[in-house]
């Protein structure tokens, strides 16, 4: 299907407010659409299928000149052919362009190169040219030693060895079965700064990345194939760690996901300023983002669920993944929650048991089921609305079914809290300060964001921001854990 791209150009408008324009860190803005809408009669068992498969430190904040580093997004919507995101990044001297999946759920930017066994030399998505990378044509490319601080760095995101050639090599393996193994390169990276209303073209940084020399699994699949992977993960060699500890953007992202038919949003490498913001600790020394729910109340009423079901260890946890687009509930907490639901509508429903879960058949609208709060350390409670657990199948007549959101992760005790849970709600991950904040807000609306991880500020730029394509992970392909 070829879209006109045209009619996906909307155009977002981010205020970026800094402590001074001269000291101020870059913020990186990037604009999102969904891969298609949950709320738009999608199969739910289509959904549960793409998820299934995912689920198998403070660094120094410089300061630095710089602005608003744009990297433009694109992606696929059609979620039966590929639905897979991705943006472009430039590496090497001279600069060679890249298409890299977007993933929140692993730390390594990686790409294909020369040569590679079992690498995708095709690609569906958009017609895309598949490109390698060539350590020999880029004047400053350099192989990281096994006896350089970078390859230890890489340590902390993947497994690392040493070849003969005292090359530090890595292998990466993902939750979907998929592996890629290759060697470390330090090179530049080059993108472009918006300064106010000017644009400074052919900047770079210094970046460490894989070289990716061995692929197995999904990566080859031709309609999900691209160059690479964008991990943006908070450990190791995560370009958000590097970029941040050169002083290039804060030690900070944030996105607000938008939850009309329509989908898209925006993807902040910077904060998004909301007041209403309420935030809960990450769990130290986890390689996800992992936060403590500890109650989660229907109607004000707190659930008989055994606080330690949430508990985080080796397996169990809660998990903050705008990668996952579902919700899940720890095996003991899921019957006593989806019975809750059911009692609080019992008189203005019809529940049966569909393929994929607890379904219910209603003239009413959504609103009639109750409200959901999920409660976290610190004081901080999302509240979840119907259409924030529920997904809407199809009518039987006059009748709407809508189907339970939320599905059992049975075996383990896991709750991962997806793109479903998330939608319309303004999420900051502040890696400064090692907390997860949130607020409902309408992502459809402008958004404010800082250069800083603070919300003082004394000067506001306003920035126009075209919207090319759209990004965010629904499908197997790009949907990947890392399990390193």
């Amino acid at each position: 299907m070829n879209m006109v791209l045209s009619q996906l150009l909307p155009v977002v408008l981010v205020l970026l407010s800094v402590n001074h324009p001269a000291k101020a860190t870059a913020t990186v803005v990037l604009p999102l659409e969904r891969s298609f809408p949950t709320d738009n009669e999608v199969d739910l068992s289509q959904l549960e299928a793409r998820d299934r498969v995912r689920h198998g430190r403070m660094l120094h904040q410089q300061q630095h000149n710089g602005g608003v580093v744009d990297f433009p997004v694109y992606g696929r919507s059609d979620p039966l052919l590929a639905g897979i995101y991705y943006t472009r990044i430039q590496l090497g001297s001279p600069p060679k362009e890249f298409h890299v999946q977007f993933d929140t759920g692993s730390d390594v930017l990686w790409v294909s190169c020369v040569p590679c066994k079992g690498c995708p030399t095709r690609g569906g998505l958009d017609r895309i040219q598949l490109q390698f990378f060539d350590l020999s044509s880029s004047s400053t490319a350099q192989p990281i030693s096994c006896s350089d601080q970078r390859c230890a760095l890489g340590a902390q995101s993947s497994f690392t060895n040493c070849s003969a050639e005292n090359q530090c090599r890595y292998t990466l393996h993902y939750c979907d079965g998929s592996d890629t193994s290759g060697y470390y390169v330090a090179d530049d990276m080059l993108y472009d700064i918006v300064t106010g209303n000017s644009l400074s073209t052919n900047s770079s940084a210094r970046v460490t990345f894989g070289c990716s020399t061995s692929q197995t699994g999904d990566f080859g699949m031709f309609d999900k194939a691209t160059d690479g992977i964008f991990g943006l993960g908070q450990h190791g060699v995560s370009v958000i760690a590097q970029l941040s500890s050169q002083g290039l953007i804060p030690h900070v992202f944030s996105h607000c996901l938008r939850g009309s038919n329509g989908g898209g949003g925006v993807l902040v490498f910077g904060q998004i300023v909301e007041p209403t913001l309420v935030y809960t600790p990450l769990v130290p020394s986890q390689p996800h983002y992992m936060v403590n729910l500890q109650t989660i109340a229907v109607n004000g009423q707190t659930l008989a669920i055994n606080p330690q079901v949430f508990k985080t260890t080796r397996d169990r946890g809660t998990m903050i993944d705008s990668g996952t687009t579902l919700g899940y509930l720890a095996e003991e907490a899921y019957d006593i929650f989806v019975n809750a639901i059911t009692k609080a509508v019992s008189q203005h429903v019809r529940a049966f048991d569909g393929l994929t879960g607890q379904c219910y058949r209603t003239t009413s609208r959504v609103d009639i089921f109750p409200v959901v709060s999920l409660n976290f350390a610190g004081g901080a409670a999302m509240v979840l609305r119907g259409e924030d657990y529920l997904i809407q199948q199809f009518s039987i007549g006059a009748e709407t079914v809508w189907c339970m959101g939320f599905q059992k992760f049975p075996g383990r005790g896991l709750t991962i809290l997806g793109d479903m849970v998330l939608k319309d709600k303004i999420v900051v991950y502040d890696l400064a300060r090692q907390q997860i904040g949130w607020a409902s807000y309408n992502c459809s609306q402008a958004v404010k964001v800082s250069a800083t991880t603070s919300n003082a500020s004394v000067a506001s730029i306003s920035v126009w921001h075209l919207l090319l394509v759209l990004v965010i992970n629904y499908s197997v392909a790009v949907s990947r854990c890392s399990l390193s």
